[in-house]
């Protein structure tokens, strides 16, 4: 028995034997072509033409946040940047197998350098390039075998358009030796529940056949297992299973204490996460509405898609943060500057204060959509919150700024360690704070949290960002305003105990997580929370802090 680690995505575990992705394409020859230009530029121009409608089509019936995805890939085979590129090398005599190989190359190589969110495109690239030159050719374009049976794919990385697809009947689980804990291979996976390990950077050993476990609850591929341990893996995708299946009940401790369960939306529609049981939304990311625009989207634009949001959940509280964007993800309208390290630039709060007309005009849209709904009668609990806020005078700001709207409940997203230090000074402004726990690791371990090469230091384990949680769950004690966490450590069944513990008053995650959470603050005590909080506070490591929690929740 072997066993290979990577970022598991989600608690589920699962067992089967591998089959590995097709390769990729080989790539063309750098010969002359035969054909005229026009020919050629003719060829190029309906195989780019024909992969974007595909992705299109693709994303329509792929749906939710697959679709936006799709959608964005099938913007980079029309972009006309892209298009320049390779018409320049058609006009120099090259194929058009070879154009656009070398042209989205050469813009792949830019994204990868810029690392950050623009990095984690450079593989949708890759894949755009890879559909693009099969169809040229006139084969299959690279994606996920039919064995004939359930099976565990393995690739080196998973585009967006296949995992979008994946017949859910037949794959039991992913692994791959690329990517990090958000990237599109990640973030498709949680949304569908597919029980996945991505960066498992030794995976390219498994076999063809062989039979693994994939544990994603504790990142692991176990090769080789024995009869016992496949038993036991059985048996906890059983009871996952069964949990899963159980009538919803809203989320509270052992002792009844309430802890409200609530979800993270990337677009304005609920279904899934009301079927699951979400108890309102605890962080509505609006990106969606201004990525890939050339100019902000207007009022009556915004106002529609915050009316669909409030109007599914009518009573429950619903959490919506305002635009989070900068450098790492450029907006034409907002801050398209090159910045050397993006991740410390013009970003969240610090780039709408340079362009205060599109808050003002999010907080107008919002404040009109909370108005519509409410005078509709089903109007839901509109909190509104600021995001990368690392000041007391930026929470003042925009806790001021959103009262000239209306806005009754205005708060502010901790996710870095100076909001955090100084929670008690920032809640004394604010209604309440929500704990990013994504950033807030990547800024205490000054690890990117889309760089795989230090993906192992992006764990919200590690007891100094406990400790920042700690502060700002006793700064909402001692001032009573609600500390919720909305990052992905609030998926984490055990995690989600220790944060309780640790003085969160609700958790907010992707949908399919809420089950899992569910169960596991049933079975726990506020003092057994509290317990388990303490031992992972006085580890050395996220590994250790992890071992101590579980250890005391189980005394």
């Amino acid at each position: 028995m072997t066993q290979l680690r990577g970022v598991g995505i989600g608690q589920g575990v699962a067992q089967g034997p591998v089959a590995r992705m097709m390769p990729p394409l080989a790539p063309p020859a750098e010969d002359a072509t035969a054909l005229t230009l026009a020919e050629e530029t003719s060829r190029a121009r309906e195989a780019m033409d024909a992969v974007a409608r595909d992705l299109e089509a693709r994303g329509e019936r792929a749906g939710g946040t697959a679709r936006d995805v799709l959608e964005a890939q099938a913007m980079m085979a029309e972009d006309p940047a892209l298009a320049e590129e390779v018409d320049a090398r058609l006009a120099a005599g090259a194929t058009a197998e070879w154009a656009v190989f070398d042209a989205f190359a050469s813009f792949r190589d830019q994204l990868a350098a810029l690392g950050g969110y623009l990095g984690e495109r450079a593989a949708d690239l890759d894949d755009v390039a890879q559909r693009i030159i099969a169809r040229l050719r006139g084969v299959a374009a690279p994606g996920v075998p039919d064995p004939g049976h359930p099976f565990v794919l393995v690739a080196d990385d998973l585009a967006p358009a296949d995992t979008a697809l994946l017949d859910l009947e037949k794959v039991l689980a992913l692994v791959t030796l690329q990517g990090g804990p958000t990237s599109h291979t990640a973030i498709l996976a949680r949304e569908k529940a597919i029980v996945a390990v991505v960066g498992a950077t030794t995976a390219g050993e498994l076999r063809d056949g062989e039979t693994v476990i994939v544990d994603a609850a504790a990142g692991t591929i176990t090769t080789d297992p024995t009869a016992d341990e496949l038993a036991a893996a059985r048996r906890r995708a059983d009871e996952r299973e069964d949990a899963a299946s159980a009538p919803l009940t809203l989320g509270a401790l052992a002792d009844g204490t309430p802890i409200p369960l609530l979800a993270n939306l990337g677009s304005p529609d609920a279904a899934q996460a009301v079927a699951l049981g979400a108890e309102g939304v605890g962080l509505f990311r609006t990106e969606f509405l201004f990525l890939g625009q050339q100019t902000a989207p207007t009022i009556t634009q915004q106002r529609a898609a915050y009316e669909k949001l409030l109007g599914a959940f009518p009573g429950k509280k619903v959490v919506v943060r305002v635009l989070d964007a900068g450098a790492d993800k450029p907006l034409a309208f907002l801050n398209d500057a090159h910045e050397e390290n993006p991740a410390l630039g013009l970003r969240g709060l610090r780039a709408l204060r340079a362009s205060e007309d599109i808050l003002r005009e999010q907080l107008t849209a919002l404040a009109e959509a909370d108005a519509a709904t409410r005078a509709a009668g089903g109007g839901a609990d509109l909190w509104v919150m600021a995001p990368m806020v690392s000041t007391v005078s930026e929470t003042e700001y925009f806790v001021s700024i959103a009262r000239e709207y209306g806005i009754r409940t205005a708060g502010v997203m901790v996710e870095v360690p100076s909001s955090a230090l100084l929670a008690d000074r920032i809640l004394a402004h604010a209604d309440f704070a929500s704990i990013g726990t994504n950033d807030l690791t990547q800024y205490t371990l000054a690890a990117d949290r889309l760089l795989g090469s230090v993906a192992a230091f992006q764990d919200p384990w590690h007891p100094a960002v406990l400790r920042l949680v700690r502060e700002v769950g006793d700064a909402g004690r001692r001032t009573g305003k609600p500390v919720g966490i909305c990052g992905e450590a609030a998926a984490d069944p055990l995690l989600a105990v220790v944060l309780v513990g640790l003085g969160a008053t609700s958790l907010s995650m992707a949908p399919t997580a809420l089950a899992d959470v569910r169960a596991s603050l049933a079975a726990t005590t506020l003092d057994d929370a509290r317990r388990a909080a303490e031992a992972a506070l006085t580890a050395e490591d996220a590994a250790s802090a992890r071992h101590a929690a579980e250890s005391a929740a189980t005394r």
